[in-house]
Parts: C-alpha cells; structure tokens; sequence
C-alpha cells in the first residue's frame, strides 16, 4: 500500500466552500482502480490548512492512473482553485515503525 500526503492551504475564508467541493468530489477519486481509501483532515492550529492522505495499490495507480482520467480534470476543476499555494504530494512507502 501506498500513502498519497498533500498539505492543502485553502485560501482564507473558503473552507467551507473547499469542504463541500471536496465531498461531492469524492466519487470521482474513488471510482478509480488502485484506490483504497482516502481521509481529509482539518489542522486545529491553523484552520485554514488540511492534510489529505489518500491509499493507494501502488504509486501507477495515482499517476500516471486517476492523473491522466477525465475524473482527476473534474476533481483539477472542483478543488485546485482553492489552494494557495498548490500543494506538493508526495507518496509514502511500508510503515518503518507502528504502535
């Protein structure tokens, strides 16, 4: 399994919004092959900063996979919009230590 980690900094004023959008995209992430799971959290030091951590099969399944779908340009549409900056995502391997 694969871990997808993004922080997203939403432009102020807008989580709301971003919740929403983020919610009626959901369909189109986990429609896709090689999805697992996915799970968006609100920061509570900073409100306007989430961290999006999405499981995937293996890295192929998010890109060049949902990336290169019609569904990951309608999920580009609903929810890039909000961030300031873009986010950098980055893929995460094995756990090194669990408790």
């Amino acid at each position: 399994m694969i871990l997808e980690h993004a922080i997203l900094n939403v432009k102020p004023g807008e989580a709301e919004r971003f919740e929403a959008a983020m919610n009626e995209a959901l369909p189109l992430i986990s429609a896709s092959p090689g999805f697992l799971g996915l799970e968006v959290r609100r920061c509570i030091e900073s409100p306007d900063r989430y961290v999006l951590l999405v499981k995937w099969d293996s890295v192929a399944a998010h890109d060049p996979g949902f990336r290169s779908s019609d569904r990951y340009q309608r999920w580009k549409e609903a929810l890039h919009h909000f961030y300031d900056p873009f986010p950098v995502v980055e893929h995460y391997g094995e756990p090194v230590a669990v408790a």
